[in-house]
């Protein structure tokens, strides 16, 4: 587990921007093409060992077939469960699955539609219907790796050491983390941070309190978006045409690779799949180029 990819395809997709605060249809994901077969071969071939993908951003849109509300893939036009296609490819090529959640939703009740603030009602209250999502999240895709819980708007109602607790009645050997909130799971989350040793707050960007002082982790990970700096367009998901051709260097990400192996950490580079479902030429491109430096490296250091 030591590399792998973080998929990050919902409306953001198609806004344009990372945080889509406006209430829409599930018809807003334009999508009617999905091609996760590459996803999980391009996982492969640049020597990635784990994928996890956005099952739910904060507004609400699920990328699976949920029986808690309408707001979800199989209403879209490409009316394909996305995370059970995943599930196959990812078993196709020998890749483990793992899952992002944002445990808020600007669609239940108290939430403040749009906003963050990372408090308990930024993102709405219904602690309900998130343990109704994650028990078929856990109980209708196979194994679970890990899962990458977003704090940004809230908990949903249901505190972090209740909701570990929860996970982990259907999938005890899940690793789960949070980027902020509550210290709670085995796994440290580095949003936008950096290899280093497990408790080195220098390492992480939003949650450095909790890596300094909570003693339950047993491993780190961090994260970053494959796109480099720039202007207007999304970070986490496609940006925008015009970013086409921005793209991290191979150089760039092999080297934070090998620090994240130095330190025992796990590392994910962040891909936004385009319009069609599929991960753009250029990060294609940057990501074989990196699985042939991993393989080159592996074979100097045997």
């Amino acid at each position: 587990m030591e590399f792998g990819m973080f998929i990050c395809w919902s409306f953001s997709t198609f806004s344009g921007i990372d945080w889509t605060g406006q209430e829409l249809p599930p018809e807003f994901f334009r999508a009617t093409k999905c091609d996760t077969d590459q996803w999980a071969r391009v996982a492969k071939e640049a020597g990635m060992k784990y994928i996890y993908v956005l099952t739910k951003h904060h507004d609400g849109f699920c990328l699976w077939d949920t029986k808690t509300t309408d707001l979800k893939v199989t209403n879209s036009p490409l009316k394909k469960d996305v995370l059970k296609m995943l599930r196959k490819s990812c078993d196709k090529y020998g890749i483990r699955l793992g899952i992002y959640y944002s445990e808020g939703d600007w669609n239940w009740p108290g939430a403040t539609r749009g906003k963050g603030g990372r408090g308990r009602d930024a993102g709405g209250i219904n602690p309900e219907v998130k343990k109704a999502q994650l028990k078929e999240l856990l109980t209708q895709y196979g194994p679970i790796e890990l899962i990458w819980f977003d704090h940004a708007v809230g908990d949903g109602g249901l505190s972090h050491e209740e909701t570990t607790r929860w996970v982990h009645q259907f999938q005890p050997n899940c690793f789960v983390g949070y980027n902020t909130g509550e210290p709670s799971g085995r796994l440290c989350l580095r949003e936008r941070g950096k290899a280093g040793k497990l408790g080195d707050t220098n390492a992480s960007h939003y949650n450095k309190e909790n890596e300094g002082s909570y003693k339950g982790y047993l491993v780190a990970e961090f994260t970053y978006p494959i796109l480099p700096k720039h202007k207007g367009g999304a970070d986490w998901f496609y940006s925008l045409p015009k970013h086409d051709n921005l793209c991290h260097s191979a150089d760039k990400i092999f080297n934070d690779y090998k620090e994240a192996v130095k330190y025992g950490n796990i590392f994910s580079i962040n891909v936004g799949p385009d319009y069609e479902g599929k991960i753009r030429d250029i990060d294609v491109k940057t990501l074989k180029e990196v699985g042939k430096m991993i393989e080159e490296y592996q074979r100097n250091n045997q």
